[in-house]
């Protein structure tokens, strides 16, 4: 049974997530504050936590931050009532995994809840040491930045080698061609992100057998791309 925090200062919103958890299987541990919620995180394993923007104290991105500091591994949601684009952007830079604008429907955190969980437990499979990051038939050596398949090494530039990590490191993330291009070229890059589309096609020229029909880097129509794990 998965662990979920849960912080938020409203007991009637509080409780009404709790109850749809608890619905679903979830274990909930509960914190109203941002200091509560980080002494829980100390208290128990969690594997995911769920915070309000908003909190008294420790507003939420802070303890977003400090959660992603101390469990890497661990799923973040934050739970915002406004809906600028900044608030989502912050919480991303802090580490949230994923961002619900308040009034939703339950089911919809549940799905990205659990669709988190299903990303996590397939980056644990993913074997690293400290100079090798492993998803057969690749390995990605760190050290030297080189990439092989089925250990015969594979000529690419320097923007696939960053999206061969992101992928592998990200498995059944689909990511939209502005993330990647933020998250590839740098948030200070304005270019276009048809720029994607093309390093993807030649990437997959490199290491798909059939790159009309692709193996392992799908297209998300209307998305972006995802690494098929």
């Amino acid at each position: 049974m998965s662990r979920i925090l849960l912080v938020e200062d409203e007991e009637s919103i509080r409780g009404f997530i709790k109850i749809n958890l608890k619905r679903n299987d979830f274990e909930v541990i509960e914190a109203e504050t941002g200091e509560d919620g980080l002494k829980a995180a100390e208290k128990f394993s969690i594997d995911l936590a769920v915070l309000d923007v908003m909190l008294p104290g420790i507003d939420g991105f802070k303890v977003c931050d400090e959660l992603r500091k101390r469990y890497p591994k661990i799923g973040i949601i934050m739970l915002t009532a406004r809906t600028q684009d900044m608030d989502k952007i912050m919480g991303l830079e802090y580490g949230a995994d994923d961002y619900i604008i308040k009034p939703f429907n339950p089911l919809e955190l549940i799905l990205r809840i659990k669709a988190i969980l299903r990303r996590i437990g397939d980056e644990n499979q993913v074997k690293e040491d400290i100079n090798k990051l492993i998803r057969e038939p690749f390995i990605i050596d760190l050290y030297s930045q080189k990439l092989f398949k089925n250990s015969i090494e594979i000529d690419v530039t320097p923007k696939e080698y960053l999206l061969m990590k992101l992928f592998l490191k990200n498995p059944n993330k689909a990511f939209s061609r502005d993330e990647l291009l933020n998250l590839i070229w740098g948030y200070d890059y304005f270019g276009d992100p048809k720029l994607i589309d093309v390093n993807i096609r030649r990437l997959r020229a490199k290491i798909e057998d059939n790159p009309s029909e692709p193996e392992f880097i799908e297209t998300i129509w209307g998305k972006g791309y995802r690494w098929k794990g």
